[in-house]
């Protein structure tokens, strides 16, 4: 389970230094690689109980996770802005369309 934990730590420990300009790909990637290890340790923890030491290391793996949910949060602000930036320009655009057969005759009555 040391082992497990010195990976994940490792792991942790590189996106945070590059956490500023991480992209969401990486985050991705990241939160994959740490779920695997987190079931890993999970199935670990089941069989034995984890140390003070151990305990510890996670303790110091776990104090990471906000700044890491508050990047993976401008990342998912940023895609919304996006999307709705993109809808507004579609409806403007859709405005000035023509939705008419240009073949068409356009008949006016005098009253």
């Amino acid at each position: 389970m040391d082992n497990l934990l010195q990976e994940l730590e490792k792991l942790t420990q590189t996106i945070i230094n590059q956490l500023q300009f991480a992209t969401y790909e990486e985050l991705e990637a990241f939160v994959e690689q740490r779920q695997k290890l987190v079931e890993a340790i999970g199935e670990e923890v089941e069989n034995c109980q984890m140390t003070l030491a151990q305990k510890e290391v996670l303790r110091r793996i776990l104090e990471h996770d906000p700044a890491i949910m508050a990047r993976m949060n401008a990342h998912r602000l940023e895609a919304k802005d996006w999307l709705q930036k993109r809808n507004q320009a579609k409806i403007q655009r859709n405005a000035y369309e023509t939705a008419y057969t240009p073949d068409s005759f356009l008949m006016d009555r005098k009253k």
